[in-house]
């Protein structure tokens, strides 16, 4: 489990335009904003490569709280989930904590200090910002590329193979191989 974000400007690159355009200063951030940042907390199923995420303008103790109710549906079955996570703040705030207590059959497994190549999303983030965010050019469209974002991820609701081999669930790598300890 892991969160990101992106804004509605892309990363500069000389591809994109002649000259970089700049955007427009902001004062304070609101969905409207001229610059707006939208951010995503999503989970990789480490069997099916399903992903399962929630998107917003902000992530936070909420968020996070409705993506742990929203594991609890689509895994009814399972006696236990676990979910690798980073040590954000917010992960560990008592109101996250209290409700974690809703949800017995989670089991947070806490993940080293900045060790983002443990969590396998990360490399999921990775190939987003390549494939969709890096210079794209719907700047003046913040719906749509919303949307194109949500089209991306909504590949692997059902689960995917592939992914799983891109992230380093599958094959010979370290994370396979632990999986296959299991």
């Amino acid at each position: 489990m892991d969160e990101a974000g992106f804004y509605r400007w892309p990363v500069p690159a000389r591809i994109w335009a002649e000259a970089a355009p700049v955007p427009p200063p902001s004062a304070n951030h609101t969905e409207n904003d001229n610059n707006s940042q939208w951010r995503l907390i999503g989970g990789l199923n480490a069997y099916t490569g399903q992903i399962n995420y929630l998107s917003n303008y902000i992530v936070g103790r909420r968020q996070v709280i409705a993506w742990y109710q929203l594991l609890s549906e689509v895994y009814p079955r399972a006696q236990k989930i676990y979910i690798a996570q980073d040590n954000w703040s917010i992960h560990s705030h008592p109101d996250v904590l209290e409700a974690l207590k809703q949800y017995p059959r989670i089991e947070i497994v806490w993940l080293p200090t900045y060790s983002p190549w443990l969590n396998p999303i990360e490399k999921l983030w990775r190939w987003l910002k390549v494939d969709i965010l890096k210079v794209h050019r719907l700047s003046q469209d913040w719906k749509e590329l919303k949307h194109q974002v949500d089209l991306f991820l909504a590949q692997f609701a059902k689960g995917n193979r592939p992914l799983l081999q891109y992230v380093g669930l599958l094959g010979e790598g370290i994370l396979a191989q632990a999986l296959l300890c299991q």
